[in-house]
């Protein structure tokens, strides 16, 4: 039998006595975490004003609360049967007392209109990576549970099977637009049938408040959701220029939706500048990145453009754009629709363009939980801008324009311009930090205004693509991300202290933390290096995340039906995989066809995972306590996820250093001899 030292009554009450329901129940409690855990990362982004740029801390959260979970499934008491309350209160007063993370002062921008006054980000921050890990500690005790009472290897083999159920479940989701309620209802269910007892009439319950409070959210006028945020639209009529539409996503406006005409004549000069900016060659094919609902469409329309390819990342506002328009831009014949990343369409496309414009394309989310990258991180690079310029005609122009909120990151993307054109480019200013920056692909064809800006003799280094960080000024890391990381490393193991007895007591499971961080550290690197490749879409990360369980499977199956090389054998393996992936730049697989690339990418991102999860396969299996190993493994996967902000300064390419290092660390910490497991097959 397993260690698991709940006592006879407690099982009665959350544990099912029939062995043949383990598994079942292992595989929905897998499923729930990682579905739950996806949710929660969409839902309180959308919910917590500029939470969106943060959301990886719910993803630490969740690691802390499972492996609190695991701790606590060792015990005779349980979570569990709470947490389904737990839950409905948080989105309830989620939903009725309105929360922002002030942004003020902070040394990263984020693009918002709104001046928000709420707690510091250092406050806001920890108190949801708490409430993640509270959420997350019922299904992962439940799961815990599960692993007592069988074979190591043969436990994590249906707990992954679980997370790609969860994981599929919610990519399909995605792609229906599912609102909240979906996601709730699912979640209210499958908490139901884990709880046992009297307990499951209080989660019903709970699942019916929770479910109402979402169904009144996601069904009040105006409010819809696509696969990035959830956005709600407002109309203002105009007798002289028609309807206005505002949209906002995640509780931030985000672009209004009008007539060219009033684009051009009411709203700001940025509109028309890189029309003036260009010589008086015809203006012949235009891509538009960021064409959102299409006013920026309906503008080069407008201006003579014979064919518009209009590209932007999120479906639901492209709709809106079609279904409300005023200039019916996106019905014109003149017009392609391409609902792509932008950084991933011109690496597909070989078409050349007499004007590429960047219309405002700064998002309010991050790539996924597990990274710091932003949707648009990729299209405001070096490589990005020259790879642009390689697009253009030979009297084209490209042209960007925001309302940049900083002086400075107006010169750091002029000087972007200048390295990757090969000359000074025009800057308009209109006010503030309002600019549009414009390079002709041959300097001659480029007309700078009589108040042009002048490029600051120094400006901050362009962002590259291995450092895609536009926003972060540079410098040491910023005291926001350490405030915040500082207070939820000590909570953590305030936690497991607590609930794990002495760290001496943990001592043997020591190389399966370093295991643990190491392996996060290596999965948000190759969600980098997959977003950079293929674009951010959120497609490629449900891919990039499935994949990895996939591999990991994979590797659980080989060390179960094959005999595999020694542990020091592997690690040297793990070794020279991590240095190929080092040698091999990415940026030198963009220039191959998208089959080859995807091969080769997949190859470089996966065999280190592969290798490093037979030597995780083959040390837990040894475990005489597979709880506990797995608790600790977990929480050290939360320390790596911290550790990832370390690539503000190392850049993610030598992350694969600081890798290589936990893994070194888990190698020389491996217990000489280790007892053999107490665990029986079932």
């Amino acid at each position: 039998m397993g260690l698991n030292t709940a006592t006879p009554s407690a099982r009665a009450t959350f544990w099912p006595e029939r062995v043949d329901r383990t598994v079942p129940r292992l595989v929905l409690g897998s499923a729930l975490m990682l579905f739950l855990e996806l949710a929660l990362i969409r839902w309180l982004g959308a919910n917590i004003v500029h939470l969106s740029y943060f959301t990886n801390f719910v993803l630490l959260g969740s690691f802390l609360g499972v492996g609190v979970g695991f701790l606590i499934s060792r015990r005779s008491w349980s979570v569990l049967p709470w947490t389904p309350v737990l839950l409905a209160t948080l989105v309830v007063v989620v939903r009725l007392v309105p929360v922002s993370v002030d942004r003020s002062n902070a040394d990263v921008i984020f693009f918002t209109s709104l001046h928000t006054t709420g707690p510091p980000a250092w406050l806001v921050l920890p108190i949801v990576f708490l409430l993640s890990a509270a959420v997350l500690a019922g299904p992962g005790e439940a799961v815990g549970r599960c692993f007592g009472r069988l074979h190591s290897l043969n436990a994590y083999r249906w707990d992954l099977v679980g997370s790609l159920i969860g994981i599929t479940l919610f990519a399909v989701l995605s792609f229906a637009w599912a609102p909240s309620y979906v996601w709730g209802t699912i979640v209210a269910v499958a908490f139901v049938v884990l709880i046992d007892g009297k307990a499951r009439i209080l989660a019903a319950l709970a699942g019916v408040v929770m479910i109402a409070a979402l169904v009144i959210e996601s069904t009040a006028p105006n409010v819809s959701w696509s696969p990035y945020y959830k956005i709600t639209t407002q109309k203002v009529h105009n007798d002289q220029y028609g309807t206005r539409t505002y949209i906002s996503v995640n509780g931030v406006p985000h672009q209004s939706m009008s007539s060219a005409r009033w684009k051009l004549t009411r709203a700001s000069q940025i509109y028309g500048a890189p029309y003036a900016r260009r010589g008086d060659a015809p203006l012949r094919n235009v891509l538009v990145v960021g064409a959102g609902s299409g006013s920026d469409v309906a503008i080069a329309l407008s201006k003579g453009a014979q064919h518009v390819d209009a590209v932007d990342i999120d479906p639901r506002i492209v709709q809106i754009g079609v279904q409300g328009n005023p200039d019916r831009a996106y019905q014109d014949p003149r017009v392609t629709r391409h609902i792509n990343d932008g950084r991933a369409f011109l690496e597909g496309t070989d078409q050349k363009y007499d004007l590429i414009l960047f219309a405002l394309p700064d998002s309010l989310s991050l790539v996924s939980g597990g990274s710091q990258i932003r949707l648009e991180s990729f299209l405001f690079t070096k490589e990005a801008l020259t790879l642009a310029r390689d697009h253009l005609s030979d009297d084209g122009v490209f042209s960007m324009y925001n309302y940049y909120r900083q002086p400075w990151l107006i010169d750091r993307l002029g000087g972007t311009a200048k390295e990757a054109f090969g000359h000074a480019p025009c800057i308009d200013l209109f006010g503030g930090a309002t600019g549009v920056i414009s390079a002709a692909r041959n300097a001659a064809n480029q007309r700078c205004g009589s108040d042009n800006h002048e490029l600051a003799a120094s400006y901050v280094t362009p962002a590259r693509d291995d450092r895609p960080f536009l926003y972060y000024r540079g410098g040491m890391i910023p005291m926001l991300y350490i405030w915040a990381l500082g207070g939820i490393i000590v909570v953590s193991l305030i936690a497991v202290r607590l609930l794990g007895g002495p760290f001496r007591s943990m001592r043997p499971y020591a190389d399966l933390f370093f295991m643990g961080a190491a392996f996060l550290l290596l999965e948000t690197k190759n969600i980098a290096t997959f977003a950079l490749l293929f674009g951010t879409t959120w497609l490629v990360n449900a891919l990039v995340f499935g994949g990895v369980l996939l591999v990991v499977l994979a590797a659980v199956e080989t060390t179960r039906h094959l005999r595999t090389p020694p542990l020091p054998v592997v690690y040297a393996l793990i070794a020279v995989a991590l240095a190929i992936a080092y040698v091999v730049k990415p940026e030198w697989l963009l220039g191959f066809p998208f089959w080859p690339r995807l091969i080769l990418a997949t190859v470089l991102a996966f065999l280190p995972i592969y290798l490093a999860n037979i030597a995780f396969a083959k040390r837990f299996a040894e475990s005489a306590d597979s709880q506990s190993a797995f608790a600790v493994n977990l929480i050290g996967a939360m320390i790596g996820g911290c550790l990832e902000y370390g690539a503000l300064l190392t850049g993610y390419r030598n992350l694969l250093v600081v890798v290589g290092l936990l893994y070194l660390a888990a190698f020389l910490l491996k217990p000489k001899a280790v007892a053999p497991s107490v665990l029986t097959a079932r």
